[in-house]
């Protein structure tokens, strides 16, 4: 069995210069496993100085009281003393309602946040004739996208979107990203002018003048200034208090992005930020084109080796892809949690590995519509739709040649290819020679 694609050899400086700066971003991560008790006490953040060490709690606490320090952000906040900024979750799948969860918990504490987060709901009828939104409101609980938790008694469930964003300071997007652009159209004009986004959606959009980032989407729709959340994260395994970590990808405000890092940080959620837009939201968008690769391998019974290849040679495209398009992007953003530890855990778990497995079992003969129809229960898939986004990009501006992996996943999904073409050798060598210098990048 032998690759389509060559194992890029080290001679590319594009492609050296990660694992070159390995050893010292490595040794400057925080030593959090060096403590038996990181689980139950939050370390602090490195790059939010407003975070503080936090004593266990004592006999009889939860912890929740003591997790995290109860202060009021400094800053204008409306102008208005006293004024409490009001969150809305646009989206209310799985994930959506995992964010929803951990921001209610935390706008509880926070004086500088309105107790009430309000969650957008696409409404639908449950098979007992109940409307999504009201079943959410009476039991707390999404028993649709997310069974058997309860997501706080603070977060009210919305299905008009217009009512759902009144008067939000804080603007948390979470949808499949092929909805955005109709969701942004129908906010023109409806939201705040001083609001901030965050988007935590992987995916984006291409247009005529090339592609389109959803936080560049929203910034360019709405006005509003929009930060990213993206790392490891498994909604359902955080839906359950398992720790995670998660990066946050802001642009100049670092005081806007702590103010993220407070309504997504718990004890079992460690958020960090980075200045780093761009490289933060592709690392977060690219994954899911390796996680198909990933699952095609699991489907034809390829084994680890094979997987661990997939994963690195994926690594280095996602690298490669962000810089040809963002001379900004920075190459230690890919080993914050967005980066290698998320396309791991997407590789080991999550629907676009599990759903690629199924496709490649089939021989490719049952449609990704039908599998998705079938498995994820009104759950989207990201990665097919993206591999078919990022093939756009490449053939368009001539960069097949340069990411086989990418290319190669595409071709596979809408039937050009078969399954098992994920580790056939291509003769033909990418042109290396348009990436080698490490900057400019476009």
């Amino acid at each position: 069995m032998r690759f389509r694609f060559p194992l890029y050899n080290s001679s590319s400086s594009l492609f050296s210069n990660f694992s070159s700066s390995l050893y010292s971003t490595i040794s400057s991560l925080p030593l959090i496993l060096s403590s038996s008790s990181f689980l139950s006490i939050p370390s602090p953040v490195s790059m939010a100085p407003a975070f503080e060490h936090v004593p266990a709690p004592q006999e009889g606490e939860t912890g929740a009281e003591t997790a995290m320090p109860h202060y009021t952000v400094s800053g204008n906040n409306g102008g208005e003393v006293g004024y409490k900024s009001r969150v809305t979750v646009v989206g209310s799948g799985n994930w959506g309602s995992v964010a929803a969860k951990l921001i209610a918990s935390n706008t509880l504490r926070l004086n500088s946040f309105h107790d009430e987060v309000r969650m957008w709901v696409f409404e639908e009828t449950l098979q007992s004739g109940e409307k999504l939104s009201d079943v959410i409101n009476r039991t707390n609980e999404n028993v649709k996208y997310l069974p058997g938790i309860k997501i706080g008694k603070n977060v009210i469930a919305d299905p008009d979107l217009e009512n759902a964003v009144k008067d939000a300071k804080m603007l948390v997007f979470v949808t499949p990203h092929q909805f955005m652009e109709g969701i942004c159209k129908n906010l023109v004009g409806k939201v705040r002018g001083d609001a901030e986004a965050i988007s935590l959606i992987k995916g984006m959009e291409v247009k005529m003048e090339g592609p389109c980032t959803i936080s560049s989407l929203i910034f360019e729709q709405l006005g509003i200034n929009c930060s990213v959340l993206m790392g490891a994260n498994i909604a359902t395994e955080i839906a359950v208090e398992k720790f995670s970590e998660a990066t946050v990808g802001y642009r100049d405000n670092r005081e806007i992005a702590e103010q993220w890092v407070q309504l997504f940080s718990t004890p079992y959620f460690m958020v960090t930020p980075v200045q780093d837009v761009e490289g933060v939201e592709l690392c977060g968008t690219l994954k899911n084109v390796v996680a198909i690769a990933a699952g095609f391998v699991d489907g034809l019974d390829m084994g680890n080796n094979t997987k661990a290849a997939i994963m690195r040679i994926g690594l280095r495209e996602m690298r490669a892809f962000s810089k040809l398009l963002f001379s900004s992007v920075r190459d230690s953003t890919f080993f914050e949690s967005c980066g290698v530890a998320d396309v791991i855990t997407t590789c080991l778990g999550g629907r676009n590995r599990k759903v690629a497995e199924a496709f490649a079992r089939n021989g490719g003969k049952r449609s990704f519509d039908e599998l998705e129809a079938e498995m994820l229960q009104g759950q989207k898939l990201q990665g097919v739709s993206t591999a078919r986004e990022v093939y756009e990009v490449l053939s368009h501006r001539g960069w097949l040649e340069l990411f086989p992996l990418f290319a190669t996943v595409h071709e596979i999904c809408i039937g050009r290819l078969p399954p098992s073409a994920i580790v056939e050798y291509r003769t033909k060598r990418p042109q290396l020679s348009l990436i080698e210098e490490s900057s400019p990048y476009h």
